[in-house]
């Protein structure tokens, strides 16, 4: 993956700052050593699960399903998999009956993901899926050692696997939390994982990326109260969830108080799909106030060739010199058009380019994100890996039903 900046920044004493500092937390934070880990016992688990299992579906919310589900989708559409995936990530009660409907529960094996093992979303919808199928053998536990979950699995002679240590849920996807699943589906891990270890060594290891990480976060971090709305542009279907992913990743890791200041601080993102979004959000990049960076992201090779077909049509034909053009060339055109006249305009951005659609590119793109997720928490002066406004949530939800509860006696 290549990515060039289009803005400049000479900043080097702060770059090297922040770099040791992420070079010491990776010895408190788990993310980090991921890329690493040995698979093995993974791939034993997914050997204990029936040739006859055609689907998985994964109950989790946040973290527990984003990571995976962009990880899914990104790969999906180039290659014959072996299952299918299901997310049940919302309270929605059409969504869980329409899911559920899609599902044969003798064909299906549940993935029940929640760190801290007391996930409302996650067990409202166990509840529910569990009073139709109660066959513990169904299903399988995701969670923190000695969590309640884990005494529940062990109760009912379930299945239990193990987050590891110091992994926040949404830096979780290179974990048991997301290679289970894609596992099951099909998906090859160990390439998801040499991909985020080739540019993990890149930046740790004076590579390319390491010049490159430094100056974005930099950059991001030296205008975050000017520049607040960071916007990723991704120009293919397959990145829908990516962008996903990087909301939840960016958003809840970033807005924060500051450690050292009552300060308030974060940068707000954006997902953005091309060339669709070209006819929605990009007028507001483009003369709106100007509070936002974009990253451009496009694939270089789609190894689809279907080209537009050499037609005329009456009263159309300035549109002619679409004919022969590969829609792969098409929309990389777009992008670069996009790139250039926001380039005009003095916005601040970069191009990511992927040379092709495999799990080796993925893995590198998010162990990107992580990382300069880190490096941009660390510059602001946040607490990148707790979220203390989503825990408010959950103290009054908490107390809500409580008081539902006591209506009821």
């Amino acid at each position: 993956m290549k990515n060039k900046l289009y803005f400049k920044l000479k900043n080097k004493k702060v770059q090297e700052e922040v770099f040791e500092s992420i070079c010491k937390e990776q010895n408190e934070i788990g993310y980090y050593s991921l890329p690493e880990q040995d698979i093995s016992p993974i791939l034993d688990y997914t050997k204990t699960i029936s040739e006859e299992i055609t689907q998985i579906a994964v109950i989790g919310i946040g973290g527990s399903s984003l990571g995976a589900k962009a990880v899914y989708e990104f790969i999906k559409p180039i290659k014959a998999l072996q299952r299918e995936l299901y997310f049940f990530e919302s309270t929605d009660p059409i969504n869980i009956i329409n899911l559920l409907s899609q599902l044969d529960l003798k064909k299906t094996h549940f993935l029940v993901i929640s760190k801290s093992g007391t996930t409302v979303e996650t067990f409202s919808i166990y509840k529910y899926i569990y009073s139709i199928n109660q066959n513990a053998q169904a299903y399988t536990f995701i969670t923190d050692p000695n969590s309640p979950l884990e005494a529940y699995a062990n109760e009912i002679n379930a299945s239990v696997l193990y987050l590891p240590d110091n992994v926040g849920g949404r830096f979780s996807v290179l974990s048991t939390v997301g290679l289970i699943p894609l596992a099951l589906s099909g998906i090859d891990i160990q390439s998801l994982l040499d991909g985020a270890l080739t540019l993990k060594k890149s930046f740790f290891e004076a590579g390319y990326m390491k010049d490159t990480l430094l100056k974005k976060a930099v950059f991001y971090a030296r205008h975050h109260g000017q520049y607040r709305i960071n916007c990723i542009f991704a120009y293919s279907e397959t990145l829908k969830y990516f962008c996903e992913w990087y909301v939840q990743l960016w958003g809840e890791s970033l807005g924060k108080k500051q450690r050292h200041s009552a300060f308030n601080v974060g940068l707000t993102p954006i997902g953005l799909i091309g060339p669709k979004d070209q006819h929605s959000f990009l007028q507001l990049i483009m003369e709106g106030t100007r509070n936002k960076s974009v990253t451009f992201i496009k694939i270089e090779n789609f190894k689809e060739d279907i080209v537009i077909p050499d037609i005329s049509l009456k009263h159309l034909e300035s549109l002619d010199t679409l004919n022969h053009l590969p829609f792969s060339k098409l929309i990389n055109m777009q992008c670069d058009s996009v790139t250039e006249a926001l380039l005009e305009e003095d916005i601040p951005l970069d191009t990511i380019s992927i040379e092709e659609v495999n799990e080796e590119n993925m893995g590198a793109l998010m162990f990107y994100y992580e990382l300069l997720t880190s490096l941009v928490g660390e510059l602001i002066d946040v607490n990148t890996y707790d979220q203390p406004g989503v825990e408010a949530g959950k103290i009054i939800l908490k107390k809500k039903l409580e008081k539902e509860e006591q209506m009821k006696s």
